[in-house]
């Protein structure tokens, strides 16, 4: 069976000072529902690899493709909310005006009915849809964190996109929720790409962890 490619990054390079490259030739696959860690120190330039992906930058150098679709090069780029990917960063941002089922059905383009029957389902995966109507100040740090990632999930997005998702929780919650996070992402087929600078988050929750120092991808281990 042909594995299928859910994205493609080529030759990928980025400076935000026209001086000192953050990037320098940046070349990476992964395949359809696989998890993959970039894992690194900071400042080796895998959160601006992810914003790069998502579209949170504009790609100077380079290419990338997800899913069959060149979402950015030197002339042409599609902006973030037509790239269709989830995005979770370390600061929850969660909108605090709204309910946490709100919340979590936010991205779904479909009816109102449809919408809240798919927040329920992944608020039920994550055990916390016994929250749903309640405002995500009510909540704790690690159900912040589900919502989170439920919001993201909940759209059904071609990537799944995690920068440092566990990094703000106590370590048996960190275990708890990475635990829960990949069981989900795997059952659902997911691709997913989880930056972190801890090497037990990329041990625990990866398909495939690849080391970035210095703006180069320095090694590729099948987990």
């Amino acid at each position: 069976m042909v594995e299928k490619k859910a994205l493609s990054v080529s030759n990928v390079k980025h400076t935000y000072d026209n001086n000192d490259f953050i990037l320098k030739g940046v070349d990476l696959t992964v395949k359809e529902g696989e998890i993959v860690s970039l894992l690194g120190p900071s400042g080796s330039g895998k959160t601006t690899l992810l914003r790069l992906i998502a579209g949170l930058e504009k790609l100077r150098f380079g290419s990338i493709n997800i899913k069959g679709t060149e979402v950015a090069n030197v002339g042409n780029f599609i902006p973030t909310h037509k790239r269709n990917v989830g995005l979770v960063v370390q600061e929850k941002v969660l909108f605090p005006h709204i309910t946490v089922l709100k919340n979590v059905i936010f991205g779904i383009k479909a009816n109102k009915n449809e919408k809240i029957t798919r927040g329920m389902e992944i608020l039920k995966l994550f055990k916390i849809d016994q929250y749903a109507n309640n405002y995500p100040s009510k909540l704790s740090s690690g159900e912040q964190q589900r919502v989170a990632i439920a919001r993201a999930i909940a759209p059904n997005p071609r990537i799944l996109l995690m920068d440092e998702p566990f990094g703000n929780l106590d370590e048996t919650l960190r275990i708890e929720l990475r635990l829960e996070t990949k069981k989900i992402i795997k059952e659902n087929n997911i691709t997913s790409i989880i930056v972190t600078h801890d090497i037990e988050d990329a041990k625990t929750i990866s398909d495939k962890i690849i080391k970035i120092e210095n703006g180069k991808i320095i090694e590729e281990m099948i987990n």
